[in-house]
């Protein structure tokens, strides 16, 4: 394992109901729904690139398989991407958003295409994944082989580009997933790309529950296969992804580095972890 690679503590073992399952027969009712979710979305080919068919898309997905979508934002905020005012006269476009989220689940790339289709920079695997690779690959998802930390200079190059274009991207800066988001540090080098940029940093927490209660059922942990993950939630019932939307960081260059960004970042995340129970 690398430097750059990171081994969380969570083991597919942590990924458990906090409700009863629903029966047999709903379940095979979801995944027949899921199956016909991917065949819309495939069919869309090269359309699915357009933000609101994108968007609709993560949509469907989540609702195919029973999970509801709960969107949490500041007053003033409609969405993930911070939308600058720029004074009359000047110069250029203001720079995208880097979005930087605690991560979970596989569930947790279509919660964030649903509230706003953006650039997602994830692991290489991701791009395997059944429908949701090809969500992720439609929606101009960068790529990174984390067995291979030379690349990572680069790849910050690369993102600070993207967002200086005026393209906002959502990163996980935990670098796997854990079935909490009380876990995990931040990992900084994606923030340096923000502060090279001059790119606002929107954090934002994702929480799953069951009937109201916080589960850790959506987790997708370890060495576990992606059908497995999603076996298991098409059985929970009552499942809501919760995507809390923070008040944005902005960073001043000279004054801030990606060490004080990542820990504000990852303050503002954590302040919204509940405990998570279990039900057996």
């Amino acid at each position: 394992m690398s430097t750059w690679e990171v081994r969380s503590e969570c083991t597919p073992g942590c990924a458990v109901h906090a409700a009863p399952r629903v029966s047999s027969a709903e379940a095979a009712r979801r995944c027949a729904a899921f199956a016909r979710a991917a065949g819309r979305a495939l069919r869309d080919g090269e359309r699915m690139a357009e933000p609101a068919r994108l968007r609709a898309h993560a949509r469907s997905v989540l609702a195919a398989i029973g999970v509801r979508l709960d969107i949490d934002t500041p007053p003033d905020t409609a969405g993930l991407v911070v939308r600058e005012a720029r004074p009359p006269g000047a110069a250029g476009s203001p720079p995208g958003t880097l979005v930087v989220a605690n991560h979970i689940s596989w569930l947790d790339i279509p919660a964030l295409l649903a509230v706003e289709p953006v650039t997602l920079l994830a692991k290489r695997e991701v791009g395997e994944w059944p429908l949701v690779g090809t969500l992720a690959r439609r929606a101009g998802t960068r790529f990174i082989d984390r067995g291979r930390p030379r690349q990572l200079p680069a790849t910050v190059a690369s993102l600070a580009d993207v967002l200086r274009s005026g393209r906002s991207v959502a990163v996980f800066p935990q670098a796997s997933t854990w079935c909490s988001g009380a876990y995990g540090a931040f990992r900084r080098a994606t923030f340096q790309a923000a502060l090279d940029a001059g790119a606002p940093v929107r954090p934002v927490t994702l929480s799953y529950e069951q009937l109201g209660q916080p589960s850790t059922v959506a987790g997708f942990l370890g060495d576990e296969e992606f059908l497995s993950s999603v076996r298991r939630v098409v059985r929970a019932r009552g499942l809501t992804v919760r995507v809390t939307v923070h008040p944005p960081l902005d960073p001043r260059p000279g004054t801030d580095d990606r060490r004080a960004l990542a820990d504000l970042a990852r303050a503002a995340v954590s302040s919204r972890v509940q405990a998570v129970g279990t039900y057996l």
